[in-house]
């Protein structure tokens, strides 16, 4: 189960949180300045046509009083008003149907300012405020001319609109340069957390920000650092003992096998159990380099032989088998290094081989090569759909392993060896019995 670089895809991931947080502050900024121009806009827009109509009204009103006292005093004088758009009319109660033909709105109209709207013949648009007062001798009618009023109402909401626009572009720029004052520090943090994730030596960041929000979180990254950094350095220091512990014992019997088997008059059954113990304590070195590659997460290098390693690893389990009747053989293209330690690919490839001995009891376990890869595959009992989903879980241990030995940690370490050095395995049911393993390398040209 390869994988890529897990630190690469954090940072893209970092990179597209710092996208969106800069987003989210400019479109907020974009949201308050547009919805606070778009209110002040419209309580201006009310304001003043609410204001603009009282006005009008209330000098509607005193005109047509005016009109009707000057009417009352002088019927036949032409009235005067104080405003050049104002035309008045009277209607005495004789002409009172005639009205109905010639104005039927303006009959129909009860005492009160009124506001009329439409279109002239020549299409073009008319707008007049008119007021009425009616008694029973006269109808006094006074129109007051909007038409210019309503061209001014109209540049005046384009002007109101455009002022929108441009304090929303304005909000977009202020959003835009205060995002980049804002997120700068947590940038620079940013690449500083990241130039210093580059060596084996944290360097301090809270002393390059001021006291700030920035500055606390840089102070808790120091302190975070120095603890994981603590941490690190006692599990690289165990593991270097533990391994250094653990070899000097395992050379010391590696010498003493060899010494016992080159004795000429060893006895068969002695020499196959030296043997055992000799193929342990290399099964175990290899082990104990590969843990260590993990535990420092580093890749050591090497050009092992597949074929020949399969060939070791396959003869080292025929002597292990225990009188089952199981063939064991490597078949395919031979040729294939892999540029890694022989160790960790033993336990890698090894672990794939000796569950596949260890849980078929008859029949054949057969290493496939092939020019980028290798198959390990056995005619044992199978695998069901929960084991293949869990297989490599650290501790999980298959519905086929009963009361066998093991902890389930063999193939959570192959596991591990694969994201390492960028290998892939893969367990699936064969096509008609058993299980096919496979582990595919990059190859070494």
């Amino acid at each position: 189960m390869a994988s890529g670089d897990p630190s690469a895809s954090r940072l893209k991931k970092k990179k597209r949180f710092r996208r969106r947080l800069r987003s989210r502050i400019i479109l907020s900024f974009v949201l308050l300045g547009f919805g606070l121009t778009a209110m002040f806009a419209f309580a201006t827009n009310w304001t003043r046509t609410r204001v603009e109509n009282q006005i009008v009204e209330d000098v509607m009103n005193r005109n047509i009083d005016e009109y009707a006292r000057q009417f009352y005093s002088a019927p036949n004088a032409k009235p005067e008003f104080g405003v050049q758009q104002m035309l008045g009319r009277v209607v005495k109660s004789d002409r009172f149907e005639s009205l109905r033909t010639e104005q039927p709105d303006w009959y129909e109209l009860p005492d009160g300012i009124h506001n009329i709207q439409g279109k002239n013949a020549d299409g073009s648009p008319f707008s007049y405020k008119l007021g009425v007062r009616k008694t029973p001798t006269e109808w006094f009618f006074l129109a007051y001319d909007m038409t210019q009023a309503t061209r001014g109402e109209a540049q005046f909401n384009r002007a109101i609109y455009l002022s929108v626009l441009v304090f929303t572009l304005f909000s977009l720029l202020v959003g835009w340069w205060a995002a980049s004052r804002v997120m700068s520090p947590v940038s620079e943090l940013a690449n500083r957390l990241k130039r210093s994730g580059r060596s084996s030596q944290s360097e301090a960041l809270a002393a390059h920000f001021p006291d700030d929000e920035v500055g606390q979180l840089a102070e808790a990254l120091d302190d975070y650092a120095e603890r994981l950094t603590n941490v690190v350095q006692r599990d690289r220091e165990f593991n270097a003992d533990v391994s250094h512990e653990l070899r000097t014992p395992l050379a010391v019997i590696k010498g003493a096998v060899e010494l016992l088997l080159s004795r000429p008059d060893i006895e068969d059954k002695t020499r196959n159990r030296l043997l055992r113990i000799q193929r342990a304590e290399q099964q175990c070195t290899d082990l104990i380099s590969a843990l260590l590659l993990l535990s420092r997460n580093e890749r050591g290098h090497g050009a092992t032989d597949i074929a020949k390693l399969s060939e070791q690893l396959l003869e080292a389990h025929r002597a292990q088998l225990g009188g089952k009747a199981l063939a064991l053989w490597v078949e395919g293209e031979r040729g294939l290094v892999v540029d890694a330690p022989e160790a960790a690919v033993a336990v890698a490839l090894g672990n794939l081989i000796g569950n596949a001995v260890k849980y078929t009891t008859q029949g054949e376990v057969v290493v496939r090569l092939h020019p980028r890869s290798v198959e390990v595959i056995d005619s044992g009992p199978g695998l069901s759909a929960e084991d293949a989903a869990k297989l490599f879980e650290r501790g999980y241990r298959g519905t086929h392993a009963g009361h066998s030995q093991g902890g389930g940690i063999g193939l959570s370490i192959v596991r591990r060896l694969c994201e390492l050095y960028g290998w892939d395995v893969r367990v699936k049911p064969g096509e008609t019995v058993g299980v096919v393993a496979t582990l595919k390398f990059e190859r070494v040209d």
